[in-house]
This record gives structure tokens, sequence and C-alpha cells, in this order.
């Protein structure tokens, strides 16, 4: 999990491209370079001022200003298109403010732009910001530290998904205004409540107890919802504080893996995630940050810094930890294709047989990682984000072998982030956003 951006909007000139103005208040963005035909100038945006603006060496002309005096002081020039080393970008998308990637429960399938101003959808081609969805979603409130204070935010396929303060579940079409909706929880679940992601068509989520206006307390309780007709599968209370672990979409087997909180230890909760029906238990440390799992094994902290994995009925398998004089912590693994891949916070990653927990390659990275860094497999590669200086690692899954390193001349301070759909790496950090070709 991430903390969130501590950036405040920038201020200045806004730019506006044709298609981004509407009835949503979008915060413009500004897509400097890349393939495909390229932004254009809104024409609603020629009367607003005066003065010229050089950006990347073209000139654009602002329009007179029609109240007549003394013309507007010249807005100060854009930022100029930042240098890259590795790949060519097919495009590159800078935003207006920094963005928050860690308060996106899973990686997106698609180019967004999340900021605390709200989710920017792009363009794939073009890179252009096609809608804004603004949202407001409350903060945690007695949870664990490390949670983002402004709230995880749920993507599916089309649809983004938060709850609101008035006991509401929202969906926003990512494309289209007209398929919004909102639907009222129920009675069981007003109050204070979180989406933790999105799975195969099934909202995941929980609340916990609030005073009531009559002197009671609300239950605990956890929930998932057919997105499809927008109906309660199941709603189960937990005598403790529990949630699902984010992100949702990589609980494979049938079941969901959850975090149940005991005081100043974290235990491990294996429900069917049809019925929400517990299944298994299983003690972790004081620290349980993370659990991930493919479509058999579940992999979670073994309390000494490295991984241990668990059978499908929560039995122990094996474990992988620092050997003795050596000095790393773990980072949640990503499992694909038989094998899990272990990123170190010293900048190494290692290859594993799912079933045995054999090593099948390591490989130092030309930076180290921070515990928000989040690698992605796509196809055959495994890509690697790392600082904002040091930028995003291609390695080939099969072998270990290095394929290239993308990084920016920045400035930035904050780690990259990567997702993808079929064609496309996006990869970005603080306000820039970088379209990749896959092959």
């Amino acid at each position: 999990m991430q903390s969130p951006s501590s950036e405040e909007p920038a201020h200045g000139t806004s730019w506006q491209w044709d298609g981004e103005e509407g009835g949503e208040g979008e915060a413009p963005g500004d897509v400097i370079g890349g393939g495909g035909d390229g932004p254009w100038l809104s024409r609603r945006r020629m009367l607003l001022g005066a003065g010229v603006l050089a950006a990347g060496g073209a000139v654009w002309a602002l329009g007179r200003s029609g109240a007549g005096g003394a013309l507007p002081s010249p807005a100060p020039p854009k930022p100029r298109p930042t240098a890259v080393s590795g790949p060519t970008p097919l495009w590159t998308y800078r935003g207006p403010e920094a963005m928050t990637p860690e308060r996106l429960t899973d990686p997106p399938g698609r180019p967004v732009y999340l900021s605390r101003n709200g989710l920017q959808v792009l363009d794939p081609v073009r890179g252009t910001a096609a809608r804004l969805l603004v949202f407001d979603p409350p903060p945690s409130r007695d949870w664990p530290s490390d949670l983002d204070l402004l709230g995880k935010v749920v993507l599916g396929p089309e649809q983004l998904f938060t709850t609101t303060y008035q006991g509401h579940l929202e969906a926003r079409h990512l494309t289209d205004p007209a398929a919004d909706w909102s639907l009222p929880l129920p009675d069981e679940l007003q109050g204070d409540t979180r989406l933790t992601g999105y799975d195969r068509g099934v909202l995941y989520g929980y609340s916990w107890g609030h005073p009531r206006a009559d002197g009671t307390t609300s239950d605990n309780r956890l929930f998932a919802l057919r997105v499809a007709d927008r109906s309660f599968l199941w709603s189960v209370r937990t005598e403790q504080k529990e949630q699902p672990f984010t992100p949702a979409t990589r609980v494979g087997g049938g079941f969901l893996a959850c975090a149940r909180f005991l005081g100043g230890r974290t235990e491990l909760v294996a429900r069917d995630a049809a019925t929400g029906r517990q299944l298994w238990t299983a003690l972790g440390d004081e620290d349980l940050r993370w659990c991930t799992t493919d479509q058999q094994n579940v992999y979670l902290p073994d309390g000494n810094g490295g991984v241990r994995m668990l059978l499908p009925t929560g039995e122990a398998g094996w474990t992988y930890s620092p050997a003795p004089g050596e000095s790393w912590r773990a980072l949640p693994p990503v499992a694909a294709g038989g094998r899990v891949f272990v990123p170190r916070d010293q900048g190494v990653v290692t290859c594993h047989d799912a079933i045995t927990g054999g090593l099948l390659w390591s490989y130092r990275l030309p930076f180290l990682l921070d515990r928000r860094s989040r690698p992605l497999v796509v196809g055959g590669t495994l890509f690697v984000p790392g600082t904002a200086v040091g930028g995003v690692c291609a390695i080939h899954t099969s072998t270990g072998e290095p394929g290239w390193t993308f990084h920016d001349s920045g400035p930035g301070k904050d780690v990259w982030t990567v997702a993808a759909d079929g064609q496309h790496l996006y990869a970005g950090h603080d306000d820039i956003l970088h379209a990749l070709p896959l092959a």
C-alpha cells in the first residue's frame, strides 16, 4: 500500500484540448509529443486571453480579451517535453497536478490519470483527456495508518466505483456519462463503508461499527455486490474488524483473502468468494501489510522479511527468507505462469517455482525499490517500477535477462507506477504519464 502524494495542484495558465471541456469541470492536462494525430487547441479557449506562450519550440497564439484595456501579462511557459532513455514513448501526458496512483486497488487496464482532483480518462491512441470523473470519498477512520487517508478507488473494465457520505454506491462510466448510476446501500451498510476491489463482475467491500442515533452500534460486515444487476451476493457479520486485501483481482481459486485485526496482531482469513463463508484462518505477523494469491496458492510475509506460501487449504508450504548475514525485505510478489516473482527492497528480483519455491533466477535492478513499487507481468515480461530517478525495468520472465530500462529527465520524487492494456504499457510518476509499446 502507498501513502498519498503531498503535491498541490499546479497553478498558472490552463490548457484545454477539444473534447476535454464539458459539464464535468475538468482539470486540463497537456500532451507533449507522441504518436497519432496529436492534440489540437480548443476553439472555445481562443477568446480567453492574449500573449504568446512557447512550448516545446511551438508558438500558440491566444486571442485578445474583449474587455479592452491593457493586455494581460504573458503566461509562464509550458514545460518542455522531458528527455527519455529507453523505448520511445508513443505519447506523453503531463497532468495539472501530481498523480495519486496508490489509491487504486488494482492496476488499471487502460490509461487513466488519478489525482486529488479526480480520475482523468485518457485516449489510448493520442493520450488526450477524454473525461474527468470527480469524486469525494470519505477519509478512513481508525484503520491501520498505512491506508490512504483519502480512501481507495476501485476501477472495473468500464466503470469507476466509489461510496459516498450519503450512503450510496456510485458507478461512473469511464466514457459515457449516460451510463452512470447510483445505488443506495442497505441499512446494515450505512455509515463507514469502503470498497476494496473488483473481480470478474463482483465488487467487494466492508463496513465497520459506528454509533447510531438510538445509541446502538452497527455491525462490522463484509459484502459482495454483483455489478450486472446491482444485487448483493452476500453480506456477512464479523466479530472483529476485517477487510479484504487489495487488489481483489488477484484472489484466484474462488476465495477472498481478508485481514482480521485482533488487537496487536493480524489474522489471515480465507472466505468463499461466492458466499462469504469462512474457510480457514492463518496467523499473520504483527505487520501483515500484504497478501497476494494466484489460482492455487497464497503468499504473505513470513515475519522475517521474506515470503511464505500457503496451500489452498491454508496449510504451510515453502518459505523464502533472508539468509544469515543478508538484510532485505520482500515486497508483495507477483505470480504468473507457475512462477512467483519476489521483489526485494534493496533492488533485487528473484523468480521461484510456485509449487516448490525453488529459485530459478535472480536479477539485480539498476535502482532500489520502494514499498509502493508494484511490478506487473504482461505476456513474457516483468515490468518493475522503481524510484523517480531509477525508472522502469523490463525483465524476460523465462530467463531473468533484462530487456530495457526506461526513465525520463524528471524532475520528480514519487515512485513509478505501471499499467497495461493489450497494446501499450503506461508508465508514469509525479505529474507525467508515458505510453510505451509492449512489443
